[in-house]
C-alpha cells in the first residue's frame, strides 16, 4: 500500500514539476506577469526556474537520483515561498506549503523501486 501511495505522489510531483516548469518558458501575461514582477523574477530567472523545475521533476523518476530530485524540488519551492514572503504575498507562500511537503514526504518514503540493501 505504501508503494502505491509513493508511486501516486511521484506521478503528481512529476506532473506538477513538468507542467509548471514548461509553462515558465512562455512569456507571462496579466496576473502572472504582475505576480512575477512583484516577486522580483526577471525573464532570465523565470527560464532558470523552469529548467530547474523540469529537471528536478525528471530526476525524481529514477532511484539513483530520487533524493537529489526531491531535494532540488524542495529548494525551489522554498525559494519561491521566500520570495513571496519578501514581497508580502502571504497567500502565495501559504498555497505552496502542501507542494513543499510532497518532496519531503517522498524523501521519507523512498523510491518504490529502489533495490533493498
Amino acid at each position: 500500500m505504501v508503494k502505491i501511495i509513493t508511486i501516486l505522489l511521484i506521478l503528481v510531483t512529476v506532473y506538477f514539476g513538468v507542467s509548471h516548469g514548461s509553462r515558465s518558458f512562455a512569456k507571462p501575461t496579466g496576473q502572472l506577469l504582475q505576480m512575477m514582477t512583484s516577486l522580483g523574477i526577471t525573464d532570465a530567472i523565470r527560464i532558470a526556474i523552469g529548467v530547474w523545475s523540469v529537471l528536478s521533476a525528471l530526476l525524481i523518476l529514477f532511484p539513483q537520483t530520487f533524493f537529489m530530485g526531491n531535494l532540488f524540488r524542495a529548494m525551489l519551492l522554498l525559494l519561491l515561498m521566500s520570495l513571496a514572503l519578501k514581497a508580502g504575498n502571504y497567500k502565495f507562500a501559504l498555497i505552496e506549503i502542501p507542494f513543499l511537503l510532497m518532496p519531503l514526504a517522498l524523501i521519507y518514503l523512498g523510491h518504490p523501486f529502489k533495490a533493498s540493501n
